[in-house]
């Protein structure tokens, strides 16, 4: 019997600089959640590239990467993403969703999501974990710091999904719906150097101010992610030790 078939379902296309350094955001999420006798695979959704119904079958749990999408747009992959994810569901695969991830998947379960009233939240933020056997069993503290780099939000959830975790600017920063589903809006897999040059290249494409760039920045300077705890977190739930 072979070890356990994982799939990256890849919403970006990677920057020269994460291509280089880490073999992409395919790599970033490998390195935090790969572990021995696993085989990990990638298909580039945004590009139009899925796996086939039968594909599907093989595959013990999918990761949903961030992305520079709207995950309320109907862009034809976005649609295509929507019909899989229902798939997923029905088929009760483990799917951990980040970011964007994490926001289409609130879609999917027919939550609603559109732009955060607070704006951008860019930096490391302090979330707050809400009690759930999850983190009792994790061993978790009361609240973990993570990467963030987002303007759109997870606004409601229908009333079966367990909202797991909130922050100052927003409501929903994780969820869980049934055993399968976990959405995560900050970035676990990111390092501090990912977000800075993340952060020049939203500067660069007029996405956001100098003076939000510059915050950013300090913000950054001032705290560490929890990483490991993290890692801790998306793995167990990803290989069923929840």
């Amino acid at each position: 019997m072979g070890g356990q078939k994982f799939a990256v379902l890849l919403c970006a296309d990677d920057s020269d600089y994460v291509k280089k350094i880490y073999g992409g955001y395919y790599g970033v999420f490998v390195r935090m959640l790969k572990e021995d006798g696993e085989t990990w695979e990638v298909f580039k959704v945004a590009r139009g590239e899925f796996p086939s119904d039968d594909e599907i079958a093989d595959y013990e749990g999918f990761v949903i990467t961030g992305s520079c999408n709207d995950a309320h747009g109907n862009d034809l992959w976005i649609c295509k993403l929507l019909i899989l994810l229902k798939k997923l569901d029905a088929m009760n695969k483990k799917v951990l969703g980040v970011c964007f991830g994490h926001q289409i998947l609130g879609r999917a379960i027919g939550g609603k999501i559109g732009r955060a009233a607070a704006g951008w939240d860019i930096g490391v933020t302090k979330v707050h974990l809400n009690p759930s056997q999850i983190f009792t069993s994790l061993k978790m503290p009361p609240s973990l710091s993570v990467i963030e780099c987002h303007r759109d939000e997870v606004l409601e959830l229908p009333p079966e999904a367990e909202i797991l975790a909130w922050s100052k600017n927003t409501g929903v920063e994780m969820f869980r719906y049934r055993d399968h589903i976990m959405g995560i809006q900050g970035h676990p897999e990111y390092t501090k150097d990912i977000l800075l040059h993340l952060i020049e290249r939203l500067f660069n494409r007029d996405l956001i101010e100098e003076s939000l760039a510059e915050i950013a920045k300090s913000k950054l300077e001032a705290s560490e992610p929890d990483k490991d705890a993290w890692k801790k977190l998306c793995t167990s739930f990803l290989k069923g030790r929840l």
